[in-house]
């Protein structure tokens, strides 16, 4: 073992995403090793088990090597590796779970491009399988603030290509195979047989993982187990730069799916899948869902997976989520939840059985099965319901909306914002928000204004300023908050919502149907004024 000196980096505040910096950042000198070595000296690593794998962009594989050697030299037992060094984020917190280790490592930078120059990111799971919570990631900080020293073994590089037990400096790296574990769980929740008779029925399908890590996950699954078409999943290779793609699963980044799946001979479902795996878009054949509408509609129908067929003990969502599964709970006698964004929130209600179908407004959903988001999940649930339903995407959505009413939904980005700029608008807007009651924004009448706190039900914490929410007369909302999923200035969210009750076009444009909400929000908080921007840059 060696032990260097070093100094503090003071990387970031703490968060569920971990550290999150450019890539030639954590492959500056100590970097990366002062990250770790804080998370080794927070959570201990003596004699204790944990998993490492990550999305396989630029400098994961380096990185494994670095993380091994020093769990290592700080007195680690054992280490399970993804071969390759991969592991979609589910996966990982699933194997957590499986072989009940101490927690897990995991490489990525969820969504956020991949490359030389572009960005990288590690954060430590729990136990659980889940993002570790506040109080820890805190305590990771405050340590890197004040580290002066790292440990790492002299060692050669693991053979990660070679599946089985190797042996560094005294410690186990088990290299598995990192599809295996993770399809294997995804039969025993899904309906396999009725999704493989809908397949060879001659049901067609587009997945596109984004040259992202869900790649192997998908034509395992797809096209393997259930017999989809060889060539159902498209950008199955994961890159280290994602073939250059933005691996955010959207319409405006997965626009050659959206252009497939509304052209004239469009497959019957269409999904895509990001960075680590986690996230999910669905598309229908001329209709596009979404992240709030689906998540609602899964939880209408998760009774007809076996893995759900008792039922759901209650539904969670994000604060900034449309309220559409709110509507379900309530029609099923469920208990709901509105959580601040981040699923450490949701593991709380998870672990105390609480809730089992969660989702959040970016493109993220999951259930108990694992402590993160999970986008193949959502997409296989999806599939059992097509296949149970003998229905069209366009005629479940049809039906719900029926049932439920619909809540018209969109998220607004304006990226890059000058943290300056940002930080600016918002304090403005805080301090607006007592006089905002009963205001009138062309028609747009203000019924209630906050800044969303969180008590959690289960272990009693306090979370404040979790993002500015406006309530106007008749079900509309605008929630206004600043994401920290970047790596470069601030992304301003802005997220809109529209309740009308059992429309039956499907055709009607969200953007039209929210005008007004648009307006009375760009009023509201200035943001043209501000941020010099009128126009989002990201549309969903």
């Amino acid at each position: 073992m060696t032990t260097v000196a070093t100094s503090p980096i003071a990387g970031q505040k703490p968060g569920t995403s971990g550290l999150r910096k450019k890539t030639p950042v954590f492959m500056g000198r100590h970097y990366l090793e002062n990250f770790v070595q804080s998370v080794f000296d927070v959570v201990g690593a003596k004699d204790k088990t944990f998993v490492l794998g990550g999305d396989g962009r630029y400098f994961n594989d380096r990185a494994a090597q670095v993380i091994l050697r020093m769990a290592a030299a700080n007195g680690a037992s054992r280490v399970i590796v993804g071969q390759g060094a991969i592991l979609s984020t589910p996966a990982a917190s699933h194997l957590i779970r499986l072989n009940r280790t101490d927690g897990g490592i995991i490489m990525s930078a969820s969504h956020n491009p991949g490359g030389p120059e572009e960005d990288f990111g590690v954060k430590f799971n729990m136990p659980n399988g889940g993002p570790a919570p506040e109080g820890v990631t805190e305590a990771i900080y405050r340590r890197t603030t004040e580290i002066s020293e790292y440990h790492i073994a002299e060692a050669q590089d693991v053979d990660l290509g070679a599946i089985g037990r190797h042996q560094l400096a005294g410690m186990v790296v088990d290299v598995v195979d990192p599809v295996a574990d993770y399809a294997a769980l995804m039969e025993t929740l899904f309906d396999f047989p009725a999704i493989r008779a809908m397949f060879a029925g001659g049901f067609r399908m587009r997945m596109d993982s984004m040259c992202a890590v869900t790649g192997p996950y998908a034509v395992e699954i797809l096209e393997n187990r259930l017999g989809a078409a060889k060539g159902t999943v498209v950008n199955a290779m994961p890159l280290p730069d994602f073939g250059g793609m933005h691996p955010d699963p959207n319409p405006t980044w997965a626009k050659a799916l959206m252009d497939e799946m509304f052209g004239p001979d469009a497959p019957d479902f269409g999904a895509a899948s990001d960075g680590d795996g986690d996230r999910n878009m669905v598309v229908g054949r001329g209709v596009y869902v979404s992240p709030s509408d689906s998540l609602a509609v899964l939880a209408a129908n998760a009774h007809l997976a076996p893995g759900y067929k008792g039922g759901l003990k209650g539904i969670a969502r994000s604060m900034p989520t449309s309220a559409a599964a709110d509507r379900v709970a309530e029609a099923l006698g469920l208990h709901h939840y509105e959580t601040p964004t981040g699923w450490k929130f949701f593991g709380n209600l998870l672990d105390a059985g609480r809730a089992t179908i969660c989702g959040e407004e970016s493109f993220g959903t999951g259930s108990d099965h694992v402590r993160e988001k999970d986008g193949l999940w959502a997409i296989l649930l999806w599939l059992n319901i097509l296949a149970v339903r003998r229905e069209s995407v366009a005629q479940i959505l049809h039906g719900h909306f029926r049932r439920y009413g619909r809540n018209y939904y969109s998220r607004h980005d304006f990226e890059a914002i000058p943290v300056e700029q940002a930080d600016r608008m918002m304090e403005a807007l805080r301090a607006a928000l007592p006089g905002l009651k009963g205001r009138d924004f062309d028609g747009m009448v203000v019924t209630h204004a906050d800044d969303f706190a969180y008590t959690d039900p289960v272990d009693g914490s306090v979370s404040t300023k979790q993002g500015v929410r406006v309530l106007f007369d008749g079900g509309s909302r605008a929630v206004f908050r600043l994401s920290g999923t970047g790596t470069e200035g601030a992304t301003l969210r802005l997220y809109l919502e529209r309740f009308v009750p059992g429309p039956d076009d499907l055709s009607d444009d969200p953007q039209a149907a929210l005008a007004p909400v648009i307006r009375a929000a760009h009023a509201i908080a200035a943001i043209a004024a501000h941020t010099g921007r009128s126009l989002p840059d990201v549309v969903t």
